[in-house]
């Protein structure tokens, strides 16, 4: 994190969401849109997802922009968009593609996320707010729909009260916005989906794939790293597209 992140993010008082922390970084880092992949990365996924389509729920995110053009630039799958402000997607032009679709609307709107998941393959929810209300609610609409695969992004921590996930220091510092993080979990590992929760640390925005993952009871390597959005997006589509993969899992997600 650059000095001048840190220095802020001292300063927040203990209540602080960690939403906002999150934003603060991504708007350190810069531009996700600019994100560039090549045929390399990919090299050994051999199911491109022809005739599969996928819901982004949270769809202007900072990872989820990744996970976008990851999607585009190495896969063939359909794309559903789902975010509150569709005007913020107007003029990416990698968007107009014809395999994108743009849905406006809430996440904690039931009706608007059953239609949203029409012929829909998998759910990849990328979200800050309203986090149980949120779960609660994809989970429904996702049962509801017939809906099965179900990609949640959640947070390093929210474990700790169970096993030391992260150091004490690291825990303390993030403990007060770890709550609906931990809700939401509970809600995503209750549900009778084929989910994986992917818990990150903080982000970056550096040009390269370089992560090792970790299983629910195991504890977070690295904590004190930066983990780039590239490589969560990379897992992403990883875990879209390569059968049994993380299912029913959480993952711990870290640079070496």
């Amino acid at each position: 994190m650059p000095r001048i992140c840190q220095k802020i993010v001292q300063r927040i008082q203990s209540g602080a969401k960690l939403c906002f922390l999150l934003a603060l970084s991504s708007l350190v880092a810069g531009n996700a849109w600019s994100a560039e992949w090549n045929a390399q990365d990919f090299a050994n996924l051999h199911n491109k997802g022809e005739n599969m389509k996928i819901l982004i729920i949270g769809a202007n995110g900072s990872v989820a922009r990744w996970v976008i053009e990851a999607f585009l630039k190495n896969t063939d799958v359909n794309l559903v968009l789902f975010l509150r402000n569709a005007k913020r997607l107007e003029r990416i032009e990698s968007l107009q593609s014809p395999r994108v679709q743009v849905i406006e609307g809430d996440a904690t709107d039931k009706d608007a996320l059953k239609k949203a998941m029409q012929d829909v393959n998998v759910v990849y929810a990328n979200l800050a707010g309203n986090l149980a209300k949120m779960a609660t609610t994809i989970v429904e609409a996702m049962n509801e729909s017939k809906v099965e695969r179900l990609i949640w992004i959640s947070s390093y921590g929210i474990y700790q009260n169970e096993y030391q996930e992260i150091p004490n220091q690291a825990f303390g510092s993030i403990n007060p916005a770890l709550a609906p993080y931990r809700e939401s979990a509970l809600i995503v590992e209750g549900s009778n989906l084929k989910y994986t929760i992917i818990r990150p640390c903080w982000f970056s925005n550096v040009d390269e794939i370089d992560y090792e993952l970790t299983q629910k009871g195991e504890a977070f390597r690295n904590p004190s790293g930066l983990i780039s959005r590239k490589s969560i997006a990379h897992l992403v589509v990883r875990l879209a597209l390569e059968p049994d993969f993380g299912i029913r899992q959480s993952l711990g997600i870290n640079k070496p």
